[in-house]
């Protein structure tokens, strides 16, 4: 999983971010480019088009949608399968897709973004019992940056 997060778990509100933070994009090109991601289709409709050099998969349960070049399926366990079994696939959100994906998921990438915000959707609860961060890189705010934010690299025990 990737995702940037509140301290309350926020991810956005009304399909849309609630902070813009230049440098968590570019972190993300980074890490999902050239890998399969695994979204739901309000996330999918986020985007002004596909993301490049990536394969979309995304989970709708409306049956004829079918954006182009994009893979469409009915539920994360199918989007899951589709992935090649020895590389690295990142489920990109939203809020239910990591809430249904969380029991598939062995590592969490998360940009924790230092402030609380009203949202609509949330990114499940890390459980410190299932969970170890192995990684924590604090980032200050600054010109291009309103908030302060660490990356956060989680795997399961």
């Amino acid at each position: 999983m990737i995702a940037a997060a509140a301290e309350n778990n926020t991810l956005g509100k009304n399909n849309e971010l609630v902070w813009h933070l230049p440098n968590d994009f570019k972190r993300f090109k980074s890490l999902t480019s050239g890998h399969h991601i695994i979204m739901g289709r309000k996330t999918f409709e986020t985007f002004p088009k596909p993301l490049p050099n990536r394969t979309h998969i995304v989970v709708s349960r409306q049956k004829e949608y079918c954006p182009e070049g994009c893979i469409v399926v009915d539920s994360i366990k199918k989007a899951i399968e589709l992935c090649p079994e020895n590389e690295i696939s990142f489920i990109i959100g939203g809020g239910e897709i990591y809430n249904l994906a969380l029991p598939y998921t062995d590592k969490i990438e998360i940009t924790r973004v230092h402030h609380s915000f009203e949202g609509d959707a949330f990114f499940p609860e890390i459980n410190e019992e299932n969970w170890e961060l192995i990684q924590s890189e604090f980032q200050s705010k600054d010109e291009k940056h309103i908030y302060d934010f660490t990356y956060q690299t989680f795997v399961r025990k």
